[in-house]
């Protein structure tokens, strides 16, 4: 047996009437800006994380793909874990300097930025 009609994000489950039909936006496509435009901030962040530091870089305008592409190539130069998560790379412990240099290298962020 099919639905006649999903629910949608609001959360409405059902309708009486058999003509209704969920009015869905178009997602727009979010298209990721070159590296040179990125505006990239890289912070340290000890709350609510049980005392334990981690680097955070924030600001990537761009998909959630492109994101967790960028996540996994700094992830592997720092040697470390982390994840992307609500538009933050997350990388565990104080990994400032190596993002930043890693950042620099790859055309992210300017030399004379932080």
């Amino acid at each position: 047996m099919s639905k006649k009609s999903k629910s949608d994000k609001i959360g409405f489950v059902f309708s009486t009437d058999p003509d209704f039909k969920f009015d869905f936006e178009e997602d727009q496509k979010i298209t990721t800006l070159l590296p040179a435009q990125q505006k990239l901030k890289i912070s340290l962040d000890k709350k609510q994380r049980a005392g334990k530091t981690v680097s955070l870089v924030e600001g990537f305008v761009g998909t959630i793909e492109d994101l967790e592409a960028l996540c996994r190539k700094i992830k592997n130069h720092c040697g470390t874990g982390g994840s992307a998560k609500d538009g933050y790379i997350i990388i565990q412990g104080d990994q400032k300097e190596k993002i930043k240099q890693w950042l620099i290298k790859n055309n992210y962020l300017q030399s004379r930025i932080l």
